[in-house]
């Protein structure tokens, strides 16, 4: 049993895992902003603030205290993710390979393999993600399992090992997201094992399934496509039919299954219900190759139905279609020759839609985009064309970065001039006050070494108040005055003075804790006030050193910074060229091949509209032989 390559394919349900900060507390929230570049489709942009997030978290003393602590196994694993869908698979590997190999959980290092597996199977790097597969083993993350076994299914099938694909698929039969993907493949992989009865019988399950969403439906309607295409080759018509007509009208596969579908009846020989789907399919996109084959197919079934009149009349329009189309592709060529296709693909508002690919076809003033319909669906297209689109991007990045330097040059010259004439004025008022301040902490400095050494050396006569001392010098002073004589009158005066000394001395010994205690208190209270200063003339250093340092120091940086976007321009410039003209040069043999495949079409249409006009004639002398 032969099975059309072209339609012969896997169905991948593998997107970008949830991250699990999703219906979760986010604690970051430079990790949640690039989380939301990344929902958006814009990697580079998270991957700009996520990179730098995690190198600013690496350089912590203390990491735990960042609120990315909280995040950084899921910060590590997108970093992975958004450089895998950015097309850096190298770094992607990297990034997760830091993780795998990291003291890790257990089951954040199988989350790891899994990822790291699926890396290598998107690379087509099979045995490698084979390997990184059966590093898996313990504890596995919760809804992990049904993918491992998908992807390892995934990878067999493309390892050619259907056999081994089968059983994997068999243990994710329950998982619902992965329902349609799983019925299919498993189907494919009966029939590639050389099971074809029960592919058939799966291929016609996986064609009955329920889709929620538009990646269900499509793979429902490719299973029917498929199951109904194989049921052709193997000329079993009613069931291919009834297959067939399972394909929506609407879907992505709806043209070739109307196709098919009118070739089962008309291989059966029922032209008149053949004439039902193609006469459906002939109104539709003139450009799609199967709306083509089908403006041959409709008078083709009149002729064999002896409507040759009727014949006659669709071949004429087939052969106005074909001539038409051909100018189209001509149109085409000459515009992609020009370089206006890579412009229409980079236009802003056409990117913003989802249907952009769908939109290109209708633009009237886009006619490079006719016929690429088919060639831009391709994997290989649209990894070549988002690597130009990326380099567009980057490009005008880097032109925005470019004017952001002219733009930082003129805040830094206005602070200049507005600081420039400010501080000299500042920095004497700051030395007036520096040395004060300095005069009054040494101060405060003195007296709190005395009072400390006081608590082991007991002095009194340091806690005299001011007037006690002033008495103090005063009573010295008399004492010297009167010396040692012994005049009655002289004795006399000494006996007074060393009783006012005495009283002096008693209230400095006996009061000597209480004001100790109250010296320490109000040297505690100092300190606030110290304190307040201190914090004070820190903030004035660093605001000075702030505005000092807001201007002045860019020059070489900005000049490096200015160098280097330059050369990524020059860089980025001749790789688009590249890329650019291999993207023409791929997009121009497309057409080359579909103006001779239109060629032969109208040659073709033209014979045909002569032998119905010639066999119409002779109908109506009923002269038409068999």
């Amino acid at each position: 049993m032969r099975i059309p390559h072209q339609l012969l394919g896997l169905g991948l349900g593998l997107v970008l895992a949830a991250t699990p900060v999703a219906g979760a507390e986010l604690r970051d929230l430079f990790f949640g902003e690039a989380l939301y570049h990344a929902y958006q489709g814009q990697y580079f942009d998270a991957l700009q603030r996520l990179d730098t997030e995690l190198a600013q978290y690496n350089g912590l003393d203390e990491p735990s205290l960042d609120t990315l602590h909280y995040h950084v196994n899921d910060a590590e694993f997108s970093v992975g993710d958004f450089e895998l869908h950015y097309r850096m698979h190298h770094r992607a590997g990297r990034a997760i390979k830091a993780v795998l190999e990291g003291a890790v959980d257990e089951a954040v290092r199988n989350e790891a393999a899994f990822r790291l597996a699926r890396i290598h199977f998107q690379k087509g790097q099979l045995e490698e993600g084979l390997h990184a597969l059966d590093r898996i083993e313990g504890t596995v993350p919760p809804g992990l399992p049904d993918d491992i076994a998908f992807l390892r299914a995934n990878l067999y099938m493309a390892t050619g090992r259907p056999s081994d694909a089968v059983d994997e698929l068999d243990q994710v039969q329950s998982d619902d997201g992965l329902a349609g993907f799983t019925a299919y493949n498993l189907g494919i992989a009966l029939l590639q094992s050389g099971r074809p009865q029960e592919g058939i019988e799966q291929l016609d399950k996986a064609g009955l399934l329920a889709g929620g969403d538009g990646a269900g439906l499509a793979i429902r309607d490719k299973s029917n496509l498929v199951l109904g295409s194989i049921l052709f080759e193997s000329e079993e018509y009613e069931r291919a039919r009834r297959s067939l007509d399972r394909v929506r009208l609407e879907g992505p596969f709806s043209n070739q299954a109307l196709l098919r579908a009118g070739w089962a009846e008309a291989t059966a020989g029922s032209y008149d219900r053949a004439l039902v789907p193609w006469n459906i399919l002939v109104e539709r996109e003139p450009t799609d190759a199967a709306v083509q084959e089908a403006m041959l197919a409709v008078p083709h079934a009149y002729s064999k139905l002896d409507l040759h009149g009727r014949a006659a009349i669709r071949y004429g329009q087939a052969l106005e279609l074909f001539s038409n189309q051909i100018e189209r592709v001509d149109a085409s060529l000459d515009s992609i020759r020009g370089g206006r296709f890579l412009d229409a693909l980079i236009r802003e508002e056409v990117r913003q839609d989802k249907q952009w690919v769908i939109r290109l076809r209708t633009m009237p003033d886009a006619p490079e985009t006719y016929y690429l319909m088919e060639l831009m669906a391709t994997h290989d297209f649209q990894t070549a064309l988002q690597n130009y689109l990326d380099l567009e991007d980057l490009r005008s990045k880097l032109l925005g970065w470019r004017d952001s330097l002219d733009a930082f040059e003129d805040i830094i010259r206005l602070r200049e001039e507005n600081y420039e004439p400010l501080l000299p004025g500042v920095d004497a008022q700051f030395r007036e006050l520096d040395s004060r301040m300095r005069l009054r902490l040494a101060q405060r400095k003195h007296v709190g070494d005395r009072l400390q050494a006081m608590l082991t050396v007991p002095r009194p006569e340091y806690l005299a108040t001011a007037d006690e001392g002033i008495a103090g010098e005063r009573i010295g002073r008399i004492e010297k005055r009167l010396g040692d004589s012994n005049d009655p009158d002289t004795a006399a005066f000494r006996e007074r003075v060393a009783r006012l000394r005495g009283v002096l001395t008693w209230r400095l010994e006996t009061e000597y804790h209480e004001r100790l205690t109250a010296a320490h208190e109000h040297l505690n209270e100092l300190n606030v006030h110290v304190e307040a200063l201190t914090r004070q003339y820190e903030s004035f250093v660093r605001n000075r050193q702030a505005a000092m340092h807001s201007y002045v120091g860019y020059e070489t940086r900005i000049k490096r910074l200015r160098t280097a976007v330059g050369d990524a321009m020059q860089r980025i410039d001749i790789v688009m060229a590249r890329q650019g003209h291999l993207i023409e040069t791929v997009a121009i043999n497309q057409l080359k091949a579909r103006r001779e495949h239109l060629v032969a079409q109208q040659t073709q249409a033209r014979y045909a509209v002569a032998d119905s006009y010639d066999r119409a004639a002779r109908a109506d002398i009923g002269e038409v032989q068999p």
